[in-house]
């Protein structure tokens, strides 16, 4: 599944040669702090810089016999350096490398998602534009409210999206520390201008205080974050599928030429990418719940988070992309039925101004509770097809006696239910 959808900068900064490189990269900054330090002859770095590299293949020969990646790791990278390999991760611990290299890539991943929520922000904006005044039902319960606009619901996932933009922010910076402090935390055998250095060099902030690992209550966030995200998206195509349903049809995915539905049956033109998006949303929230258990560790530190990373950050980031990829392309293509929203807005027979007729009953002297039960006795008489709501109302002596019949009548406008979007559309400058 990864492999086949996977995209390419989530491919890249995923890959086990990526990976290695910023360990590289990593060794190699804190040979330069200690250089600087007087720790290391200028000639020396010199060399190592020269002809530090590594085989993605010999490593993972060298980790069959060690089972130590880290030190597989290291072996490799002395076998092209030599002698002045001695040098090279002098004082640090395997953790130093893995978490600040892991920092490096989930803020690049999550770069990566804000990239692309930025643009669905766009698109979902470019919809609400296109269909400020394009109005539908409204459902509560999953049944006829009051009208509202297709541009509303857009400008509504607009908003949400604009709230998943700021948390991932917030995430990438959350998750943006490194550490070289050592076996503990406690710079016995670095010092932590060591660590400063590599971190300034690399865009992360030092740790203000750490064991052997960058505590992981940072990455339960950021991963948290991400099933926040794919929570919106979830809701978002839920909509869709919903919106889409035969009875409705009020919007649909594009079907493409050539495309087909189903196996059995020709006619069917299936959700099926936002579906998609649907399903991959509980992998990641499942995945968010296993980075908030890697937050317990035992003293300074084990390894039970370890193997869990390896699976869920690389998957919950690379889904996330996938199905930001995915979802803008259905918005971008999203075929909108205004006519079916108009039919489905009628097919109660007026039913959706009941409101407001209650509120012009009320308004003229009558009791709520009496103006609620007379407007409800006739709203029930038109679901059970006794007639259209409006002759129902017009047939009521009751009615008739505060409100006259072009008072009445004015009440059933759909323009009434559009006074104010333009009040809520300037508040996104639009």
């Amino acid at each position: 599944m990864i492999e086949r959808y996977t995209l390419p900068e989530m491919r890249r900064i995923w890959s086990e040669e990526y990976k290695f490189q910023k360990w590289l990269e990593i060794e190699i900054l804190a040979c330069e702090a200690q250089a600087a330090l007087g720790n290391i002859p200028a000639e020396t770095l010199r060399d190592i810089k020269e002809r530090a590299r590594f085989d993605v293949r010999r490593i993972l020969e060298l980790e069959a016999v060690t089972r130590h990646d880290v030190i597989a790791f290291l072996t490799c990278v002395g076998e092209y350096v030599g002698e002045a390999a001695r040098y090279i991760h002098m004082g640090l611990t395997s953790s130093d490398i893995l978490d600040t290299a892991l920092a490096v890539r989930m803020r690049e991943a999550g770069e990566q998602i804000l990239s692309r929520l930025e643009r669905l922000r766009e698109v979902l904006l470019e919809r609400a534009r296109e269909h400020r005044r394009t109005l539908m039902m409204g459902r509560t319960h999953g049944v006829h409210a009051e009208p509202t606009t297709f541009g509303l619901k857009m400008l509504l996932w607009a908003s949400e999206t604009e709230r998943n933009i700021r948390r991932m922010r917030r995430a990438v910076e959350v998750v943006s520390v490194g550490k070289l402090a050592g076996a503990v935390g406690t710079y016995a055998t670095v010092d932590p201008r060591v660590e400063a250095y590599v971190c300034a060099r690399l865009g992360l902030r030092p740790a203000r205080v750490a064991t052997q690992v960058v505590q992981r209550d940072r990455h339960a966030e950021y991963m948290s974050t991400c099933a926040l995200v794919a929570a919106s998206l979830d809701k978002f195509a839920t909509e869709i599928r919903n919106l889409q349903r035969t009875e409705l049809r009020e919007v649909e995915e594009f079907f493409a030429a050539g495309q087909k539905g189903s196996s059995a049956m020709p006619h069917k033109r299936n959700p099926i990418t936002a579906e998609r998006v649907s399903g991959l949303a509980r992998v990641v929230r499942a995945n968010a719940l296993a980075a908030l258990e890697n937050v317990a560790l035992w003293h300074e530190r084990d390894i039970s988070h370890s193997s869990v990373e390896r699976v869920i950050i690389p998957d919950s980031t690379t889904l996330l992309d996938y199905m930001l990829a995915r979802f803008t392309g259905i918005m971008e293509r999203l075929l909108v039925y205004p006519e079916n929203m108009r039919r489905n807005l009628e097919r109660t027979g007026g039913l959706v101004f009941s409101q407001r007729v209650l509120l012009a009953l009320v308004a003229r002297g009558m009791d709520r509770d009496e103006a609620y039960r007379l407007v409800q006795r006739h709203a029930m008489s038109c679901w059970r097809g006794e007639g259209g709501f409006l002759d129902l109302l017009r047939s009521d002596e009751a009615v008739r006696a505060r409100l006259s019949e072009e008072e009445l009548h004015g009440l059933f406008d759909y323009g009434y239910f559009l006074r104010h979007v333009d009040d809520i559309y300037a508040r996104f400058g639009l």
